[in-house]
């Protein structure tokens, strides 16, 4: 028995961890801004639904998450709002929904700042190259999360942003028919038409954020 498992080929199962690991965090606070912003704005909804908080388990659509890890776009469980709550309800949701993607780009920042400062300490071990890796991929992922989730696609948040532009009666209308969105959505996958577009959408952001890491590659090397 330990023969057999000493010749399984265990990247398998590492590869895959350090693509869902970063894609939980990644998606976790992705909701958890929603829900945040939609309380701050008066909106207890997210709150009472437990939904305001740290626990992956709360947040996963179990279909975006394998997608995230597949095509590198996909999405959570969505944070439930009641936007009769806010005191302009289209601005609110316009504002809760833009929470999410700035999240995403707040966390790929952060994560190649700190890829650039561990890369010169970290590189040469084993483990390092893994802690590196999946700083790497959890950038990479938090970028394709904010870029997909801005598609004006329902129900994406982009959508919400500008349906917020449009007159009630026509934003009450669209808001009602967002769960078809989806079906597009998933097609749209499946076609491959995110990979090839979205992909270049993404590739551009994340390289002008790579910047982060070169900034602060050049500071460990004059502190180190």
């Amino acid at each position: 028995m330990a023969e057999v498992f000493k010749n399984l080929d265990w990247s398998i199962v590492t590869d895959a961890l350090l693509t869902i690991i970063p894609a939980l965090i990644c998606i976790t606070l992705h909701e958890l801004a929603h829900g945040l912003v939609a309380y701050r704005l008066g909106d207890p909804t997210a709150k009472r639904a437990g939904r305001l908080t740290l626990n992956p388990i709360r947040h996963i659509d179990v279909t975006g998450l394998i997608a995230m890890v597949i095509f590198r776009f996909g999405w959570a469980k969505p944070v439930p709002v009641d936007m009769r709550y806010f005191k302009n309800p289209k601005r609110g949701m316009a504002i809760t929904a833009l929470a999410g993607p700035a999240s995403n780009l707040v966390i790929a920042a952060a994560a190649l700042l700190l890829y650039g400062f561990l890369f010169r300490l970290l590189r040469g071990s084993t483990i390092g190259g893994y802690v590196l890796e999946m700083v790497y991929i959890m950038a990479y992922l938090s970028t394709a999360l904010a870029v997909f989730n801005i598609l004006p696609i329902p129900p994406l948040d982009g959508s919400k942003v500008l349906f917020s532009f449009m007159s009630d009666d026509a934003y009450y209308k669209l808001m009602r028919y967002e769960r078809f969105g989806m079906i597009l959505l998933i097609a749209l996958m499946v076609l491959g038409v995110t990979g090839r577009y979205l992909g270049v959408a993404v590739q551009y952001v994340f390289n002008l954020l790579f910047t982060l890491a070169e900034l602060t590659f050049g500071l460990a090397e004059a502190l180190f």
